[in-house]
């Protein structure tokens, strides 16, 4: 990666004296790099462009350059690059876009062992090492930028040099082709100037990379900020399973960034605003906050925008409260939000003797200053140096106690707020934008990061044979309890399967091929002696035909509560385990998390914990609590079975019936990518995923059936 960000020497293909093309920018911009590398401008048409001379063509150049610019009509672009590697060029930035077959240019270059920035890329900058490769003017500073989009990435770097931030490195990598933001974001790691990291990506192709590379970023203290788009087309899905239609890409996105230690955001703004709070001040320990105002409506509409962004605005404890009330004794109102009524214009030094008090207190984690402060020394100039004074205070306070302060000033750009910036004090002018900073920097500091297991992947798991008895002694073998059962081959009488059987009624009967069985009304429950198990059987079978099928013991233990666990095969991040609220209604409730597999006992009770539903496993309305960590177990081992599998793309047990005795799987599927396939010989025509709607389905042995 050296070769794109810190070149010995670098040739632009293209190099224009007209503003309005790329090959203009790129060569004002390399040029300004003269005093560390070798710079050549290629134009066969003017001798020398912004006073440099230039070169008729590749092949004029005095030398190979390490990086090759490209940026003309795409049709041209083959050509040379066929020219630069024969020539031993290493690393390519192609700027062009409409390059026919870029895929197999990417190809060509990586195979001749150069590589590959773009094509379509907007280009490359590292303010550290004089390397101005991109459209436009870049204000060096701290924040690195790796996107997809170009053209968004710009809007990253100019909110950033707004913001007073800058950029330290900038890479648009296109459709990448070739180079990957995993490979990138690693040259980060140890980047001096680099302190942050704003990620634009439309695809996460490689995404365990991507999650290693964050991780290693996190553990340099150099937080990484992702912004993404589009949402998934999971929901085809439904009919095989609910595990991969009840979530979206971005919820897996948030499971990775978690694993990571990295949050994602919805705009650049959030993006550039979160990093000014992370560059400037100390993270919050939790969500706990305190509100001053000298508005009793501007305390009121902050304490409304904290609790929206899940931020806790709680009543003060005594011992605050009075000490509080000691520097307010004219105030009417001292607790959570405080009102300063009027306080802070009579003394200035009130805003710096509570935010002592507040911070003092173990119970908040940060402190946000609402209003007028900031203004005082603009609209009233006899004002500055108290108010200056003020601020330094309130650095000294800060500092003390490294808690974070933050405040919503009325002023962008007074003294005091470039006063309040220089003191590790974070100023907005939104009180919207002051708590999403905390909520955001809340969440990362509460997600560190965790490093998944890897575990060995072993060979095929689940026995060629009957979809849900498969499914059953896959979930059994892997540690999930399941019900005592017998299964009902074809060709074999119940009453046969069931002679000598310990079977206790009530009994449950299912046909063991679909995968949602209340739809096609191939389950039966209740059934409470061996007659009306017969009964049951004969008109299922008169109904769905011939297959196999399933007697259980039916679990009627009270005070149950059903949750679904599942897991499956991210084409992105691998292996995903998820949790949610099960039964019947699991798609009207939507009430689901899922992370990164495998996941440890206590994240997994964390999962549960995340849940709308996990109310009702805590004891809802005089229940005995149910048993979270037998859930927890379930969980565990399904994200370890998914983990460690090469054969299974998904597994959903739906529901798991927990209750405060104990938990019991009572319905599984398991859909493998298995090639073999049914030739139709077999006694079992019904899929061996437990898939199909009838055990007589079709397969053309052309691999089409649902179970691949």
């Amino acid at each position: 990666m050296n070769r794109f960000f810190d070149p010995g020497s670098v040739a632009i293909l293209g190099a224009s004296n007209d503003p309005a093309k790329w090959g203009f920018w790129l060569s004002a911009g390399a040029l300004q790099g003269t005093g560390r590398r070798r710079v050549y401008l290629i134009n066969s048409r003017v001798a020398s462009i912004q006073s440099e001379p230039t070169f008729a063509s590749f092949a004029d150049l005095p030398e190979t350059p390490e990086l090759l610019v490209i940026s003309i009509p795409g049709t041209g672009v083959a050509a040379v690059v066929g020219e630069a590697l024969a020539a031993g060029v290493t690393a390519f930035l192609i700027i062009s876009s409409r390059v026919p077959g870029a895929a197999d240019l990417a190809e060509r270059i990586v195979s001749a062992g150069a590589r590959l920035i773009g094509p379509s890329s907007l280009g490359v900058v590292d303010s550290g090492n004089d390397l101005l490769l991109a459209w436009g003017n870049f204000t060096p500073g701290s924040l690195a930028v790796v996107t997809q989009s170009g053209q968004l990435g710009t809007e990253i770097a100019t909110l950033s040099a707004r913001s007073g931030l800058g950029i330290s490195r900038f890479a648009s990598i296109g459709g990448q082709s070739d180079v990957r933001a995993a490979e990138i974001l690693n040259t980060l790691v140890d980047d001096a100037d680099t302190t942050q990291v704003v990620l634009y990506l439309e695809s996460f192709t490689g995404g365990s990379a991507l999650v290693s590379a964050m991780q290693a970023l996190r553990a340099a203290g150099k937080p990484t900020m992702i912004l993404t788009t589009g949402q998934s087309d999971a929901g085809a899905r439904l009919a095989k399973s609910h595990t991969g239609s009840l979530t979206s890409a971005m919820d897996t996105v948030d499971a990775a960034c978690r694993a990571a230690g990295a949050i994602r955001l919805s705009t650049p703004g959030e993006a550039v605003e979160l990093a000014g709070f992370l560059g400037t001040s100390w993270l919050p320990a939790g969500k706990r906050i305190a509100i001053i105002s000298d508005s009793g409506g501007q305390g009121a509409i902050a304490a409304d925008r904290a609790e929206s962004h899940g931020l806790r605005v709680n009543v003060l404890d005594a011992a605050t409260s009075d000490r509080i009330a000691e520097h307010l004794p004219q105030a009417g109102h001292i607790d959570n939000p405080i009102d300063l009524d009027g306080a802070g214009e009579a003394d200035l030094s009130v805003h710096s003797r509570l935010v002592a008090e507040l911070l003092a207190d173990e119970a908040i984690d940060a402190v946000i200053l609402s209003g007028y402060f900031g203004c005082y020394g603009e609209d009233i100039p006899s004002l500055l140096d108290a108010e200056l004074a003020e601020v330094g205070q309130l650095g000294d306070t800060v500092r003390s106690h490294r808690k974070p302060l933050i405040v919503h000033s009325m002023s962008a750009d007074s003294p005091a707020v470039a006063a309040l910036w220089e003191n590790s004090i974070p100023v907005y002018t939104s009180i919207e934008s002051v708590m999403r900073v905390v909520a955001g920097a809340s969440f990362y500091a509460s997600h560190a990061g965790r490093i998944t297991e890897a575990l060995e992947r072993s060979g095929p798991v689940t026995p060629w044979g009957t979809g849900y008895t498969a499914a059953r002694d896959t979930i059994s073998a892997a540690g999930v309890p399941v019900p005592q059962a017998l299964t009902v081959r074809r060709g074999t009488e119940l009453a046969e399967t069931m002679a000598g059987s310990d079977l206790t009624p009530p009994f449950v009967l299912k046909a063991g091929w679909p995968a949602h069985k209340t739809e096609l009304e191939a389950i039966a429950l209740g059934l409470s002696d061996a007659t009306a198990l017969e009964h049951a059987y004969t008109e299922m079978v008169a109904r769905l035909g011939e297959g196999e099928y399933i007697v259980e013991e039916m679990d009627t233990r009270g005070e149950a509560v059903e949750i679904l666990v599942g897991g499956r095969q991210d084409e992105n991040f691998g292996p995903i385990v998820m949790v949610g609220a099960g039964g019947t209604e699991t798609e009207l409730y939507g009430d689901t998390w899922l992370e990164l597999a495998p996941v440890t006992h206590a994240e997994a009770l964390d999962m549960v914990s995340r849940l709308t539903c996990y109310r009702l496993l805590t004891g809802w309305r005089g229940r005995r609590p149910a048993d979270l960590d037998e859930l927890a177990e379930i969980i565990v081992s399904v994200s370890r079975l998914v983990a460690g599998s090469n054969e299974i793309q998904e597994v959903e047990i739906n529901p798991v019936r927990v209750t405060p005795d104990g938990a019991l799987a009572v319905d599984a599927l398991v859909v493998t990518n298995r090639d073999e396939e049914d030739d139709g010989s077999t006694d079992d025509d019904s899929d061996s995923s437990g898939i199909t709607d009838s055990p007589d389905s079709d397969d053309d042995g052309n691999g089409d059936k649902e179970s691949r």
